[in-house]
């Protein structure tokens, strides 16, 4: 499944991009428990892809944007929305911060509360 583009022109997003790249394992803990997914983020032609995957769904990530971070610790800072049929019919929107092989940020599905996610890149 092809998603949409991210918004991340500019020379100083492309490390940003770089940094993000991957495969990540994140879990958002909800007031209906934790929900686990799969965020697999790709760089093509200078802008970041994803998809999101999850125990009975696929669905593209959409409206990425991603700045690079403090220089000092490599960080990067990534949004995007998302639209999940399971377990309900949510419109996701998440705010995350990269250092490494970690994420950590939140969620919002409408008004419902804000979501912690926290996330660990899959090695290999």
């Amino acid at each position: 499944m092809t998603a949409p583009s991210a918004s991340s022109a500019g020379n100083s997003n492309h490390s940003a991009i770089i940094l993000i790249a991957g495969t990540w394992d994140i879990a958002m803990r909800t007031p209906i428990g934790t929900l686990r997914a799969a965020l697999t983020f790709s760089a093509v032609d200078g802008t970041l892809q994803g998809v999101a995957e999850g125990k009975t769904e696929q669905v593209p990530l959409r409206d990425l944007r991603v700045e690079a971070g403090h220089a000092s610790d490599g960080s990067a800072h990534l949004t995007w929305g998302q639209s999940i049929t399971r377990p309900m019919r949510l419109e996701l929107a998440f705010d995350v911060t990269v250092r490494g092989n970690e994420m950590t940020g939140h969620s919002r599905a409408g008004r419902l509360p804000q979501s912690s996610v926290s996330g660990v890149r899959r090695s290999g």
